[in-house]
């Protein structure tokens, strides 16, 4: 069954699997800070990337390949005190208007108010699919590992190892997934305090400038998108990687305690049914 879900998403690449020792880590060797006019710091002979926000500008990097398929980790440690406005985005996404996306954002708050860790999943240019969760830790005070494993059957988000939400391929149902389209690793740090923050009632605190995420140990253990078109095979355990009844649990405690926000519960805002997939969770 994987490999009949392989062969359809990988025939159009010519891929190889990249280890983690291989690609781990240095931000010279894996990313491009792509804007920001010097907001965007690469540091400790690249052990260390921070992004900074100003007034006048944000800054953001990119990821120098490619990926299809794959289990990316990031450390991140968010702006600390009053970030109300501000928003962290990390995140994987192919190009144009027919797009793939699979997002982490995080919205900045007040201090002493708790991030809001948003998620999304685009598929051929529709998203929609939003589910928020606060954090059982303070983000801001040391670096936390969020991950992405995104295979031919599932996308599951992470943080520090704990599942904390699933999107199961639902391909039968007439739902389209992630599967065609390579994506490059993106993140920025940006205002939006035009919705961030309580809806956009909470202006950012310029007096508190420059607001700086800091990241480490960039780890894309994922299929690379290389010049070509022939196909070939991507092995690897995470091709397969499916949530055993251990992580079911896990993900299920964070879900009941700290979720905030489910598409799927949200029949105001889908009067006509809710949307397909949400009967195969």
């Amino acid at each position: 069954m994987a490999s009949s879900h392989l062969h359809g998403a990988l025939v159009v690449l010519l891929l190889f699997t990249c280890t983690i020792a291989s690609c781990a880590a240095n931000f010279y060797q894996n990313v491009d800070v792509t804007w920001g006019d010097g907001r965007g710091k690469i540091l400790n002979n690249g052990d260390l990337l921070t992004l900074s926000l100003d007034k006048s500008s944000g800054s953001g990097f990119q990821s120098k390949n490619e990926f299809m398929f794959g289990k990316i980790d990031m450390d991140i440690k968010l702006v600390p005190g009053n970030s109300a406005g501000t928003v962290t985005a990390y995140y994987l996404s192919s190009q144009g208007a027919t797009h793939d996306e699979i997002d982490f954002e995080f919205l900045g708050n007040l201090s002493g108010d708790p991030y809001i860790l948003h998620t999304n999943v685009f598929s051929q240019g529709k998203g929609n699919r939003e589910q928020q969760f606060y954090l059982w830790f303070d983000p801001t005070a040391d670096f936390h590992t969020y991950s992405i494993l995104w295979n031919p059957q599932r996308i599951v988000f992470s943080v520090d190892g704990t599942p904390i939400r699933e999107f199961k391929n639902s391909e039968s149902v007439g739902v389209p997934y992630p599967k065609n389209q390579p994506m490059r690793i993106y993140s920025s740090l940006w205002n939006a305090d035009d919705w961030a923050t309580r809806g956009g009632l909470v202006k950012t605190d310029w007096t508190q400038a420059p607001f700086t995420a800091s990241y480490r140990n960039f780890k894309p253990n994922a299929c690379v998108r290389t010049s070509g078109s022939s196909a070939s095979s991507c092995s690897n355990s995470w091709l397969n990687e499916e949530l055993d009844s251990s992580n079911q649990e896990r993900m299920k405690w964070v879900q009941e305690n700290y979720m905030i926000y489910d598409y799927c519960k949200d029949t105001k805002r889908f009067p006509q049914g809710l949307p397909a997939e949400c009967d195969r969770r």
